[in-house]
């Protein structure tokens, strides 16, 4: 394991009292549509038909605006360890707590969109330091993708998942991380299958909740549930990716609308959180309102909604249909995420599978939305990796 090198320096996140008052004013100034044509429905994905209901923003932005704090996430992320390096030309922005059990594993957590290292937040310190002395630990690393958070936002277009994951194998090679393992999910999760593809001689194996099968595979031989879960990503593809095909095409359009209206980014992340979570009508019910504007504060106070809306631009669609990951492979699929892979599609591209999860419950976030039950089945999932390398 090659040591820390002097490229990599302490950061500490502060915003200012002026950049605050700016927020809260612009909240209060907001302009608002009328009530959605289906307001009155009663609770469930019903209500959400149009997208967010226009009681519920309301709600929310009164709360963001007089009852929400930033700066007990500011003191988060202190407490955690916030770094900054630059590699090829961008600051990258990370989290790393290092363990302190002597045998612990290095790890690198990976975020999708429309999160940031807010997705991991809660689960930092028992993957690092766990109570249980029998648990495995680990350094955690937690990147912020470039264009997200407190990374630079890139300034030319090349910033793709396949560049990022190469990024994060030298961002662990400076923290003296030569091998390690890999967790992700949604972008993360594609990232993470690049790693694991692309990088064998340095990842021990990975962990992801977003599995993505080889093109052109068949549903025969599938179970009903499995051709069920077929259908769904079909579905949601066809009707329900909006979001992803404007940012994908038109990421600087949408983005002068997320970076100067706090309320319409709001709106824009939070009907993610709402559709793509396992609850039965608002995203609160298992995430709170102060983490999810700690999400939306993090893209305001940093501008990053252009930025970050642009890994679809680099991305979408741009996994390679030839790469095969042949390092011990773990893979959870959560019952409301809204992209399932058959495990059988999923043997044609992870040909080392060594634990395969579908839970009874959670969704697109799972760190934030069932974080026990998360930590437990990343913990065991990485364990079963590790045993597959002796």
């Amino acid at each position: 394991m090659s040591g820390p090198t002097s490229d990599v320096h302490a950061f500490e996140a502060h915003a200012s009292d002026a950049d605050l008052d700016e927020l809260r004013a612009r909240l209060a100034a907001a302009r608002l549509p009328e009530a959605e044509t289906v307001h009155g429905a009663a609770p469930g994905p019903g209500r959400w038909a149009q997208g967010v209901p226009l009681a519920d923003l309301v709600d929310v932005v009164d709360y963001w605006r007089t009852g929400y704090d930033w700066r007990p996430f500011e003191e988060r992320l202190h407490q955690i360890g916030q770094f900054r390096t630059t590699i090829d030309g961008l600051g990258i922005h990370f989290l790393h707590r290092r363990s302190a059990r002597p045998d612990a594993t290095p790890l690198v957590l990976t975020h999708g969109w429309p999160d940031s290292i807010v997705r991991f937040i809660d689960v930092v310190d028992e993957l690092a330091d766990p109570k249980d002395p029998d648990a495995p630990a680990f350094h955690v690393v937690v990147p912020s993708l470039p264009g997200f958070g407190y990374s630079d936002r890139p300034t030319t277009t090349g910033w793709g998942t396949e560049k990022i994951a190469a990024a994060w194998v030298e961002l662990m090679g400076r923290l003296g991380y030569d091998k390690f393992l890999a967790h992700g999910g949604d972008w993360g999760g594609n990232i993470t299958t690049v790693l694991g593809g692309r990088f064998p001689a340095h990842v021990l194996g990975i962990h992801t909740t977003f599995a993505e099968g080889p093109p052109g595979l068949t549903t025969d031989g599938l179970t009903a549930v499995e051709r069920a879960w077929t259908e769904e990503t079909h579905a949601f593809w066809r009707h329900r990716a909006a979001y992803a095909k404007q940012q994908a095409t038109r990421p600087q359009t949408i983005g002068y609308a997320l970076v100067d209206s706090p309320v319409g980014l709001l709106a824009w992340i939070l009907d993610k959180f709402a559709e793509w979570s396992d609850t039965q009508d608002s995203p609160f019910e298992t995430i709170s309102r102060d983490r999810i504007l700690d999400d939306v504060t993090l893209y305001w106070l940093t501008r990053t909604g252009a930025s970050a809306a642009r890994i679809y631009y680099e991305s979408h669609n741009s996994l390679d249909p030839e790469l095969r990951v042949d390092v011990p492979s773990a893979l959870t699929m959560y019952p409301r995420d809204v992209e399932k892979c058959p495990r059988p599609w999923a043997q044609e591209r992870y040909r080392q599978i060594v634990r395969w999860r579908s839970p009874q419950t959670g969704g697109h976030f799972p760190s934030l939305e069932v974080p026990a039950f998360f930590v437990k089945d990343l913990r065991e999932g990485l364990a079963a990796v590790l045993a597959a390398q002796r």
